[in-house]
């Protein structure tokens, strides 16, 4: 396996682990027996990392975007970089106010987090989870690239999904709306 493969592999880790740790911290909702279709979101999830993670660890290219891939990798090195950063970022700046969102009743202990990253966008962890895919398909050189793509209209619907139901029930959070936007500064 080559360094980048092991670097792109020590980074999806990173980024899970953290998640992991961190949720233990947050308590949690009452137990409720889950929805089969929020069963069947976190089974797709757990697919799409295991898949993630089996393609990191073979060593050959699935579909390669490029017959001289040096500059494709090495930018999406760098895009995987800057969007792990950006998602472990938001993910510490929220802090004890990170949820579930899936999970009915957890959402309502969160606070407004409106400083550092989310002073300019709401949805950083996405932001960055986006960048990470993005950069993780292009270092691997693969086309898979566009599968990537063909998720982030799911990543919006889910964000102002999240984004309505916080409007609800999160004090400021519409005017926070209003001044702040979705997922790029100044942009959108």
């Amino acid at each position: 396996m080559d360094l980048l493969r092991i670097y792109l592999l020590a980074g999806i880790t990173a980024h899970k682990v953290y998640w992991e740790v961190t949720k233990r911290g947050i308590p949690s909702a009452p137990k409720r027996r889950l929805s089969a279709l929020i069963r069947l979101v976190k089974a797709v999830k757990i697919g799409i990392l295991l898949g993630i993670v089996g393609q990191v660890l073979i060593p050959w290219t699935i579909l390669p975007l490029s017959e001289d891939p040096a500059a494709v990798r090495t930018a999406g090195a760098l895009l995987f970089t800057f969007g792990l950063a950006i998602a472990i970022a938001g993910r510490a700046q929220l802090g004890s106010s990170w949820s579930d969102i899936e999970v009915p009743g957890q959402v309502a202990k969160s606070a407004l987090i409106s400083d550092g990253l989310y002073g300019y966008i709401r949805h950083p962890i996405y932001t960055g989870d986006i960048f990470l895919l993005v950069g993780l398909e292009l270092a691997l050189n693969s086309q898979l690239l566009f599968a990537i793509l063909l998720m982030v209209p799911a990543i919006l619907m889910q964000a102002v999904r999240e984004e309505q139901l916080l409007i609800r029930i999160l004090p400021g959070y519409d005017e926070y709306c209003r001044r702040t936007k979705r997922f790029l500064p100044f942009l959108a």
